[in-house]
């Protein structure tokens, strides 16, 4: 590069700089802009302090119960242990009427007992619900139970439940107006709470037993 070259690259930098700051000067907006990109790009240029705050702590530190985030830290720390988690099941009235929120899972007593209920032959894990579905609860009778017939009428006495040693049951009596109340139930407990397992007879579930058996030979 001659001298007559680089003497005009340094007259073009100095004009160019001076227009910049001009701009800068004379809108209050460029210079808001330049203080917010001074403020991002300053800490990523300098070196960072190793006793500072950090966005990873170690394996070990986020896996013990005892690490909480601080105010000065920006990591998610994990918890002593995983939530319980449901696996999607068919469900027959008997084996539905143990999940009545009294039997802690694997008999384990330390564990919070599941709460289920089924409407319209849909299962639904009302867990954390329990103060209201759970034992001594206002809807604490349809824990375990198919709760259909009683959501359709509103009604939460005992008699609206279908004894568990009978089909379920098929609500063909039920009014249009009953029908949508229940519709509108189940709409609500899908929204809310999410669907974990389907409500069948066990008739169907041995006659599908059956089917696969043949299948299998």
């Amino acid at each position: 590069m001659t001298a007559a070259s680089s003497t005009w690259t340094w007259s073009y930098l100095e004009e160019r700089l001076e227009l910049l700051g001009q701009g800068i000067v004379s809108n209050p907006l460029n210079l808001a802009l330049l203080l917010v990109l001074i403020y991002v790009i300053v800490p990523v240029l300098l070196p960072k302090d190793p006793n500072g705050p950090t966005l990873l702590p170690p394996l070990s530190a986020a896996r013990s119960h005892l690490t909480v985030p601080t105010s000065t830290s920006t990591y998610s720390y994990l918890p002593s242990k995983h939530p319980n988690t449901t696996v999607w099941t068919r469900y027959t009235p008997r084996t539905l009427a143990v999940f009545d929120g009294t039997n802690p899972p694997s008999g384990d007593a330390n564990q919070e007992p599941t709460i289920l209920l089924a409407i319209n032959r849909k299962v639904f894990d009302v867990t954390k619900g329990k103060n209201f579905y759970g034992p001594g609860g206002p809807y604490g009778n349809f824990a375990g139970r198919d709760a259909s017939r009683g959501m359709a009428k509103q009604s939460f006495d005992l008699e609206m439940l279908t004894p568990l040693d009978r089909e379920i049951d098929t609500l063909e009596d039920l009014t249009p107006m009953e029908v949508s109340n229940m519709k509108e139930w189940e709409g609500h407990f899908t929204g809310k709470y999410g669907i974990v397992g389907e409500l069948i007879n066990e008739s169907e579930l041995a006659t599908e037993g059956e089917e696969k058996e043949k299948a299998e030979k």
